[in-house]
Parts: C-alpha cells; structure tokens; sequence
C-alpha cells in the first residue's frame, strides 16, 4: 500500500501550527501577568509608602509614644512591602500554598543564618516594653562606650546623635542585653567637681571662696543642698569635692562656667593648684 505523503505532510504542519499557537497564547498570557505583576509592584509599592504616611499622621494626632511609632512605622513598611511582593508573584501564577511550602522550608535556614538579625527584633521589642529610654534621652552604652540623644528605635537598630553630631546605630539585641545608663531621665542632675589645692592653703579660706562661685550661679537649685568637702588626700595635693544641682538641660553649661569661675577666683585670691612633682633629695656621702 503506498503511502500518501502529502497527508503526512499537512498532518505534521497542523501539529505544529496547533503546537506553536498554544505556545504564542501561552507566552503572551506570561507577558501579560509580567506586565500586571509589575503594575501591582509600582502601585503597591506606592499605597505602602501612603498608608505608612498615613498612619504616622494619626499615630501624632493620638498622641502615641514616639519609641512605639517609629518601631511600628518601621514594622508596618517592611510587612506591607511583602505582602506587596507576595501578591505579584500569585500573579505571574505561582501558587500561594508552593509560596508558603517555600518560605515554611527556607524559614529554618534563614533563622539559622539570621540569629542576630532576629534577636535585634526581638531586642526592638523588649526595648518598646521596657521602655529603659525614650526618643530624646541621652543615654550611654556601657559595653561599647556609645552615647548620644536618641533619635529613633526601628525594628533592628536604634539610632542616637553623638554631641558632635554624629550618626551611631546600635543593634537592638545589644541594647537589650546591656547596661544602658540614661543620662537625661530625671529632671535634675548633680554636679561633681574635685578640684586640688596645695597642702599649704587654708581650707577653710578655699572653700569660702568655692561657696560664693557655687551661690552665684544662675542655675543652681537653691532647694537642693550643695556640699562642699575635703575629699581626699594625695601625694601632690588636697582634693576638695564640690556638689551642687541642676536641671539636666543645665548641666554641662553650668559645670563648664563654675569651672571657668574657680579659676579666675583661684588666681584674684593667690590660691594654688598644683601638679603632679616629685622632690628628689640627693645625699652625698664620702
């Protein structure tokens, strides 16, 4: 029986001009949810930054601690990104329940991986519950010896400005776990200056004088005690100690001036600091 090859022949291009239509259709529907998923990304992306922006407007209007904002604000900016994210990948058509079976398996590798990342989370929270300090407060970092006023905790990092204006991050997990002295929770401060006079002064002459620079300043809280008292003797000198307080804003101007005003009451009233001196005496023997 002979074969009919031009049946064949019509029979294999209708294969393939059926095979290559399915193939075209399917290849456009693929660009157009491309197309979509990219949409959803923009516009998504956009909404996100609105509704944060929103929620700030009324997270300020409710009067809402400032540590909290800016942990949620952090929070909700990178949750409404994924979810963003999450909905252009079910676009392209990738199934939600393969999503969560991938992030379920690779959940455990990341945690694994990102130890420190999460306990800077969890120390973000512990921070927020605590509340050891709040935005505005100056505050030092025993560990590391980092201080500065604090400008805002977000979700991993807490941020301070060092006096010189200087940008510090510091991981929530080490804020947490540290001993965090703040500076600027209490209204008032004590000052405590040692200043050193010569054995050969009158101590009663010097703090006569240590007073009146103490009592004239502007600051002083005239309600609170101030102490003026011979601390300690050293080798080179007799420390007087001086205690007296301040509001916390004060601080650092008044114990710069008072330190400024001893000195020139020191020098009108002959008074002596002294430095450190060794005497050496030299016996020569014969």
């Amino acid at each position: 029986m002979a074969l009919d090859l031009d049946s064949i022949r019509r029979s294999i291009l209708s294969l393939v001009y059926e095979y290559l239509g399915r193939t075209g259709v399917l290849f456009m529907e693929f660009l157009g949810n491309c197309v979509i998923a990219l949409l959803i990304l923009i516009i998504g992306f956009k909404l996100s930054n609105y509704v944060v922006k929103l929620c700030k407007k009324v997270f300020e209007r409710s009067k809402m601690d400032l540590m909290i904002q800016t942990f949620l604000l952090s929070a909700m900016r990178i949750g409404l990104k994924i979810l963003v994210v999450f909905i252009a990948i079910q676009q392209v058509g990738v199934q939600a329940s393969s999503i969560i079976a991938v992030i379920g398996s690779a959940g455990l590798a990341v945690g694994l991986s990102l130890q420190g990342s999460l306990a800077n989370i969890a120390g973000g929270v512990l921070l927020l519950v605590v509340k050891p300090f709040q935005v505005g407060d100056y505050i030092l970092e025993e560990s590391s010896g980092k201080e500065g006023t604090v400008q805002s905790i977000g979700i991993m990092y807490t941020k301070l400005s060092s006096m010189d204006n200087k940008a510090i991050l510091i991981p929530n997990g080490n804020l947490s776990n540290a001993t965090i002295t703040n500076v600027t929770n209490q209204d008032k401060r004590r000052v405590d200056l040692l200043i050193g006079i010569e054995y050969s002064e009158d101590i009663k002459k010097v703090k006569d004088i240590l007073s009146e620079v103490i009592e004239s300043e502007t600051v002083l809280l005239k309600d609170d005690p101030v102490k003026i008292y011979v601390s300690e003797f050293k080798e080179s000198c007799i420390d007087i100690g001086i205690r007296y307080w301040v509001k916390t804003e004060d601080y650092w101007d008044s114990r710069w001036r008072v330190l400024e005003k001893i000195k020139y009451a020191f020098d009108e009233a002959d008074v002596t600091i002294p430095f450190n001196q060794l005497d050496v005496n030299v016996i020569s023997q014969k």
